[in-house]
C-alpha cells in the first residue's frame, strides 16, 4: 500500500454539512446526464448507528434506500460491485471512513453515545481506534525508552535492547541511521547496559534536536519524529475486518501517530486507500460497462450530539471522485477540484421524497394476502 502524508488530504475548509452535501452530490449526477429515477446508490460506511443519518440523507435525496458497499471502518467490499450493478441503470458509490468529534473540547476519535445509560463517551470508529492501539503502544514505548543524553563533551542515544534487534518478526523499528552514528553501517554500541545499549548519536539528529538536546538524560519523547520509525507486523495472523485496515494503514502509521489528531489521520489514510484500491475494481468492472459511475470517497465527522438531539451533525469531507460514463471512458475529480464542483451545485433538490409521506402511505395501503402453497 502506498504511504500517505498527513497534510495531503485537507479538512478545515472542505467539510461540508451532509444536508447540503447529498443534494449537490445528487444534482451533480444529473448533470452528467443520469436520470434521476434511474439511479441507484450505494454507501461503504461502517456499521456504527451514528452512520444512519447520512443513509436517511441518502435515501431522501436519490429516493431510493442505498445499497449495501462497507465493511468495517468504511472499507469498500469491492466484491459486491456485480450485485450494485443489477439493481439500478446509474450507479453512485459514496464511501466514507468516519471519526468522531468532540466540540466542547475539541477532540476527534470519540463521540458520546446518547444510548448508553450515562450517555458516555467511547471511541469513533472504534474498528481503526482499536487497529491504532497495538501501534500507539508500541509507540509510546519507544518513546520512553530511547534516551538522549551527553558522555563528558559527547552526545549519546541510550536504546532499549529490544529496540535494536531486528529479528524481531513484529513491533516497531528504528531507521538507526538517522538516530545513531555508523561509521561501519551497522550499530556499534559505545557501551553496554542491563537492557539498553549506548551509542554515539548521529549528525542528523544533533542537528535536529539543536539547543534543545537535554543536559541530563531524558526520554525521546515527542522528538521522535515519523521518519525516524516504521513497523512490522504478522498481518496474516489478524482474521477479521482489522486486517484490511491494518494493511491499509501500516506504512503510514508513522505518519498517523506523529499527527497531531492520530484518529483522524487514519481515517484521512484509510480514505485514500480505499479510493485507489476501489477505483482500479471499478474500471476493471464488466457489470459496470455500459452504465454510468460516480465513485466518491471522503471521510464522515460525526460531532457529539447534544442532549435531546437525535442524531449527529455529521459532516462529509470529500477526498476525491472518479466518474465514469456509459462508454467506459473515465476521470479523476481531485479533492479541490472535487470540492468547488460540487459547491457549484444547488442545496436544493425537487427529486427529492418525504419520508414522512411515503412512510405514511405505506401504511394506507390496502394489504397484500401471501398465497402459499404447502403440503
Amino acid at each position: 500500500m502506498p504511504v500517505y502524508l498527513k497534510n495531503s488530504f485537507r479538512v478545515d475548509k472542505y467539510a461540508m454539512r451532509y444536508s447540503d452535501f447529498v443534494p449537490r452530490l445528487f444534482n451533480f449526477c444529473l448533470s452528467l446526464g443520469m436520470s434521476p429515477n434511474h439511479i441507484m446508490p450505494s454507501r461503504a460506511f461502517c456499521s456504527d448507528e451514528n452512520q444512519g443519518y447520512p443513509i436517511i440523507l441518502i435515501t431522501k435525496h436519490f429516493g431510493t434506500f442505498p445499497f449495501n458497499h462497507g465493511r468495517v471502518g468504511g472499507i469498500v467490499a469491492t466484491d459486491r460491485h456485480a450485485p450494485h450493478a443489477h439493481h439500478g441503470q446509474d450507479m453512485v458509490i459514496i464511501q466514507a471512513s468516519h471519526v468522531g468529534y468532540e466540540p466542547e473540547t475539541e477532540e476527534f476519535g470519540i463521540y458520546r453515545r446518547l444510548e448508553t445509560e450515562n450517555h458516555q463517551h467511547s471511541t469513533d470508529c472504534g474498528a481503526i481506534c482499536g487497529v491504532l492501539d497495538w501501534y500507539q503502544n508500541e509507540y509510546n514505548f519507544a518513546r520512553e525508552h530511547i534516551k538522549l543524553g551527553r558522555n563528558g563533551d559527547e552526545l549519546i542515544v541510550i536504546i532499549d535492547n529490544q529496540l535494536v534487534n531486528d529479528e524481531r518478526a513484529e513491533g516497531i523499528f528504528l531507521n538507526l541511521d538517522k538516530i545513531i552514528d555508523m561509521p561501519n553501517g551497522s550499530p556499534e554500541p559505545l557501551q553496554f547496559l542491563s537492557t539498553a545499549k549506548v551509542f554515539y548519536a548521529a549528525d542528523e539528529l544533533k542537528r535536529r534536536m539543536g539547543e534543545q538536546w537535554p543536559r541530563n538524560h531524558r526520554s525521546i519523547g515527542s522528538h521522535l519524529d515519523s521518519d525516524l520509525f516504521y513497523f512490522r507486523r504478522d498481518l496474516d495472523a489478524i482474521t477479521d475486518a482489522g486486517q484490511i485496515i491494518n494493511r491499509n494503514l501500516i506504512k503510514s502509521m508513522p505518519n498517523i501517530l506523529a499527527s497531531k489528531y492520530p484518529s483522524l489521520t487514519a481515517a484521512q489514510a484509510n480514505a485514500q486507500v480505499e479510493f485507489d484500491r476501489t477505483f482500479r475494481s471499478i474500471v476493471t468492472e464488466k457489470a459496470y460497462r455500459g452504465k454510468w459511475v460516480v465513485f466518491i470517497s471522503g471521510i464522515n465527522i460525526d460531532i457529539s450530539p447534544r442532549e435531546g438531539q437525535s442524531f449527529p451533525l455529521t459532516k462529509y469531507v470529500p477526498w476525491a471522485a472518479y466518474v465514469q460514463n456509459d462508454s467506459g471512458q473515465g476521470y479523476t475529480l481531485e479533492q479541490d477540484e472535487l470540492f468547488h464542483i460540487l459547491n457549484r451545485h444547488p442545496t436544493e433538490n425537487p427529486h427529492k421524497i418525504d419520508l414522512t409521506e411515503v412512510i405514511g402511505s405505506m401504511k394506507r395501503e390496502a394489504e397484500i394476502q401471501l398465497h402459499v402453497d404447502e403440503e
